[in-house]
């Protein structure tokens, strides 16, 4: 396992060091000019000309990510364009709440999918069974946009029982749970629906295994059969899928946060975007990045702990 977790950290730098490569080279080669965002509408080509001389925007593109690349290793991932505070900083105050969100989206998804999945495959062809395998599909098919925006319509302005959104009241409280029971929905609703499919697939492949059978012939009651031996070894592709979706949730959270206008790391990174503010964007590329190999490590050692059949020597 040690070795395990070592490999995976090489490969972490290795990644971040590629990725910060690929995003760096796409923001400078995309349209847009850096030194209009900071200088303003007013600004004369002599103070943009001065502004890129101040900055290094004027220097060769390998020069400048040479320079960003040393300036990380340092722990210094530069400046907003737009506001000039650090980038560090930036995520620091954003990330908490993407954290939150996509938690609690995570745990709809889980218990949605695990639920409806271990019960489809229990009552196999049953018009349970079709009713969710439908519902399952419509989840997978359904934008979030759209979802979000229906959410909204019937429970926050035509039945006024929740609120828009926003995620700006403590969780632990009432109302912080009520803001987040529309994001959650919206942006779990997908991965509740993979899941179930997974779920209900695994489940069924395990129910007819040999030693199911046994432990049906011995008398095993039911319930425990399923819920405690079959579960368990049905659980490791669903490992997969779960934390695969919660590493993309962490990521993939620019939608929902437009939606529900929600300050996280997704409305900073397409709001840095839109306004070419290259620091913001590759920081928080690079933080998804190694949000989603740390996430594939957990999964793995994870997997062991499951399944002691599992080695990684």
């Amino acid at each position: 396992m040690i070795g395990l977790i070592t490999r995976r950290f090489f490969q972490l730098i290795l990644l971040l060091f590629g990725i910060s490569f690929l995003v760096f080279m796409s923001m400078h080669m995309a349209p847009g000019d850096p030194a209009t965002i900071i200088g303003g509408p007013n600004a004369t080509s002599s103070d943009l000309e001065a502004i890129r001389e101040e900055m290094g925007l004027n220097r060769p593109v390998l020069v400048q990510y040479f320079d960003y690349l040393g300036n990380i290793l340092q722990g210094d991932f530069g400046y907003s364009y737009q506001t000039n505070q650090a980038v560090t900083e930036a995520i620091i105050t954003r990330f908490p709440t993407t954290v939150k969100l996509a938690a609690a989206s995570m745990i709809v998804a889980v218990i949605i999918g695990v639920v409806a999945g271990i019960i489809s495959a229990r009552k196999q062809n049953s018009w349970i069974d079709v009713t969710s395998t439908t519902f399952a599909l419509v989840g997978v098919s359904i934008p979030n946009f759209w979802l979000g925006a229906m959410l909204i319509l019937i429970f926050a302005v035509n039945l006024q029982v929740l609120p828009v959104g926003g995620l700006s009241s403590p969780v632990y409280t009432i109302e912080g749970m009520k803001e987040l029971i529309l994001p959650a929905i919206t942006l779990g609703t997908a991965s509740a629906a993979l899941i179930a499919r997974m779920t209900r697939s695994s489940m069924l492949e395990v129910i007819r295994s040999d030693y199911i059978r046994t432990a049906r012939a011995k008398g095993v009651r039911k319930r425990p059969l399923i819920w405690v031996h079959a579960l368990k070894n049905a659980l490791i592709p669903v490992v997969t899928i779960i934390g695969i979706n919660f590493g993309t949730l962490l990521g993939g959270t620019i939608i929902t946060e437009q939606v529900f206008a929600i300050n996280g790391i997704g409305r900073l990174m397409i709001d840095a975007i839109a306004a070419r503010d290259f620091p913001i964007v590759q920081g928080t590329v690079l933080l998804v990045a190694a949000i989603f190999v740390v996430v594939n490590l957990v999964v793995d050692i994870i997997y062991a702990l499951i399944d002691p059949r599992i080695s990684y020597d």
